[in-house]
């Protein structure tokens, strides 16, 4: 098998009530090494090399599954040079606050909007798509970003980071652990002429010395409430801190664990329950 084909497995819901039964749905398939999940109001479609398929332990789990969640599902193979095609099929483009346009290189440009940024939809995460995305472009937005120097940590497909080049920052540092998320980054970075951003593949020991004026950081709970430490010790006075992937209820274990590194809420946003807070 080459291990760049994958397997689609397509997930309709049949009652589409909301993010809790999709994220039922991803945790119980996570037992499983699927490598992303892609989600709509109705669907989850998840993805899977193909040489670490066993179909039959992975019918097995959605059966169980559909016994507490009416669903059908449909499996495709897709090879690496397909998924592009895949992905026109199911993402449309994107337009965040009227502003911020985010669409892959085969959707149409919008005039219309101040920033658009190019993303060639990989394996990765960060279409905007996703709430927590949108939320995090949304705020960044609403920051003078010009002349500051931002991080984005758990980069995915870059697009915090070009946007954040696109509003003028001085410089922009994109890492993520994952190798499918540095090269789609570099990428997309690339397809957008952003000279100045530097992407590194690693964790948050990656950051170094480093200091910054924004730290951006898409990830998820337990990951952030590990790395806000060394995210506080890499912000310069008087920056900000700005974090999702995690839901509402979350917030005050994440606020309790901020204020030991003096930082505050200056903001939050919510979405379907997920969240993304500022913090300073």
């Amino acid at each position: 098998n080459n291990p760049m084909n994958y397997t689609e497995i397509k997930i309709t819901l049949a009652d589409p009530s909301g993010q809790a039964t999709r994220d039922t749905v991803i945790a119980i398939l996570s037992q499983h090494p699927f490598e992303s999940f892609a989600e709509t109001a109705n669907s989850v479609a998840a993805y899977i090399p193909q040489n670490l398929y066993n179909e039959n332990q992975i019918l097995e789990t959605l059966n169980e599954i559909s016994k507490n969640i009416p669903m059908s599902w449909e499996i495709n193979l897709i090879a690496e040079q397909n998924w592009n095609k895949t992905w026109e099929e199911n993402y449309p483009a994107v337009t965040i606050a009227g502003k911020c346009h985010i669409r892959a290189p085969f959707h149409p440009t919008d005039p219309n909007t101040q920033f658009e940024i190019i993303i060639e939809p990989k394996m990765s995460f960060g279409t905007a798509h996703h709430e927590t995305t949108s939320m995090m472009i949304e705020l960044l937005m609403e920051e003078n970003v010009a002349g500051k120097d931002v991080l984005d940590m758990g980069c995915g497909t870059g697009v915090l980071a070009i946007l954040a080049s696109k509003m003028g920052a001085k410089k922009v540092v994109a890492i993520d652990n994952d190798k499918w998320a540095y090269e789609n980054s570099l990428e997309n970075v690339a397809r957008n002429n952003c000279t100045n951003i530097a992407v590194t593949i690693g964790d948050d020991k990656a950051i170094g010395d480093d200091k910054y004026n924004l730290i951006l950081a898409n990830i998820n709970r337990n990951i952030l409430l590990e790395q806000i430490g060394n995210y506080a010790n890499a912000l310069n006075a008087g920056g900000k801190i700005y974090l999702s992937g995690f839901y509402e209820k979350d917030i005050p274990l994440l606020l309790q664990k901020a204020e030991t590194y003096n930082l505050a809420l200056l903001k939050k946003l919510t979405k379907n329950s997920w969240a993304a807070i500022i913090l300073g």
